[in-house]
C-alpha cells in the first residue's frame, strides 16, 4: 500500500482528513494547544472521532446499540482521565482502544439484547457479505484486520494497540485474510479487501452518536454515583465496626462443657423415713428418764 493510500485509509476510518472544515471539527493537534479549555478540547475530540468510532464498533460487534454504547463508555473514561488523555500522543487512538475493548468484550453475550448481532440492513451486496464474514472471525482477528487494512496502521502500531507481539499480530492478520478469502473469494487480494473495508466504514451511519455535552454529563453523573456509593459503603463499614465494638464481650468467657451421661454410679441411699409407729416409740423413749422395763428400776424403800 502506498503512503497516500494509507493516509487516505486512516482519514476515512478515523475522521475527516487534516484541514477539513466542518462544524465542530478540528485537527488532533488542536487538542494540545494551551488556548483550548478542557471542555472545548474534549468536545473537539468527540466531534472529530466519535462518528467514525461508532462505525468501527458496529463493524466489530454487529450491534448498533452496542456500538454507540462502546463509544460513549470510551469517552466517559476519557473525560474521567482527561489530564492523562489530553497529553497523550494520540488521544483519538486512546479512545479507539477503549472503544474496541468494550465492543469486543465477551461479557456482552450475557445480556439478552446483545446475544445476537442485529439483522443485516440494506440490499444484498459485497459490503454486506464482508460484514457478515467479518463477524464470523475471532475477535482478535477482527480487530487486527480492521486496524491494519481498514485504518491503514502499521503492523508494529497494531501490535502495540492489541497488546500482542509483532509476529503474533502478523499471524492474526494472515489468518484473518485467509478466513475472509474462504467466505468471500473476491477479497483474496489485499487491495480489494482494503477498498471494501473502507466502503464498509464509510457507508450510512450505524447510529448517530450523542452530543458531547450529553456524554460529559453522563460521565460526571457516573462519577458522582460512584462517589456516593463509595461514601455509603464506607459509612456502612464504619457502622458495622462500631456496632461490633459496642456489642463484643470485654472478657473471655469459656463456653460451658456439654453434658454427658454418667454410668455405674450407685443410687443415692440414706436412713429410711420413720413410720408413725416408729415416731411414737421414739417419743416415748425420749420422755422416760430411765430406759428399760420398770421392774428393773431400783426402789428407795
Amino acid at each position: 500500500m502506498t503512503q497516500g493510500t494509507m493516509s487516505e485509509a486512516r482519514a476515512t476510518a478515523t475522521g475527516p482528513p487534516e484541514g477539513a472544515v466542518r462544524e465542530g471539527a478540528v485537527p488532533e493537534g488542536a487538542l494540545h494547544t494551551a488556548l483550548a479549555t478542557p471542555t472545548e478540547a474534549f468536545d473537539a475530540l468527540y466531534v472529530y472521532a466519535a462518528p467514525a468510532l461508532v462505525q468501527q464498533a458496529y463493524a466489530l460487534s454487529g450491534r448498533r446499540r452496542l456500538a454507540r454504547e462502546a463509544v460513549e463508555h470510551a469517552f466517559h473514561l476519557a473525560w474521567d482521565r482527561w489530564p492523562e488523555v489530553a497529553v497523550d500522543r494520540d488521544p483519538a487512538g486512546w479512545v479507539r482502544a477503549a472503544t474496541y475493548e468494550y465492543a469486543l468484550s465477551p461479557w456482552h453475550r450475557l445480556r439478552p439484547a446483545h446475544r445476537h448481532p442485529d439483522p443485516p440492513s440494506g440490499p444484498e451486496g459485497p459490503t454486506r457479505a464482508l460484514r457478515e464474514a467479518l463477524l464470523e472471525l475471532p475477535a482478535p482477528y477482527r480487530r487486527t484486520l480492521l486496524l491494519f487494512d481498514g485504518l491503514g496502521m502499521g503492523l508494529p502500531e497494531v501490535a502495540a494497540e492489541t497488546e500482542a507481539s509483532t509476529p503474533a499480530a502478523g499471524h492474526r492478520l494472515l489468518h484473518a485474510r485467509a478466513a475472509l478469502a474462504e467466505r468471500v473469494p473476491e477479497l483474496a487480494e489485499p487491495e480489494p479487501l482494503r477498498e471494501r473495508l473502507r466502503e464498509l466504514l464509510t457507508e450510512g451511519a450505524a447510529t448517530e452518536p450523542a452530543t458531547p455535552r450529553t456524554v460529559r454529563a453522563g460521565g460526571e453523573r457516573r462519577v458522582r454515583l460512584w462517589t456516593r456509593g463509595s461514601i455509603a459503603l464506607s459509612a456502612l463499614i464504619v457502622a458495622a465496626i462500631a456496632f461490633s465494638l459496642a456489642t463484643a464481650p470485654t472478657s473471655y468467657e469459656p463456653p460451658l462443657a456439654p453434658g454427658e451421661a454418667v454410668a455405674d454410679v450407685p443410687v443415692l441411699s440414706g436412713p429410711q423415713k420413720l413410720t408413725p409407729e416408729a415416731k411414737r416409740l421414739r417419743a416415748r423413749l425420749t420422755a422416760e428418764p430411765v430406759t428399760g422395763p420398770p421392774r428393773l428400776t431400783p426402789d428407795a424403800h
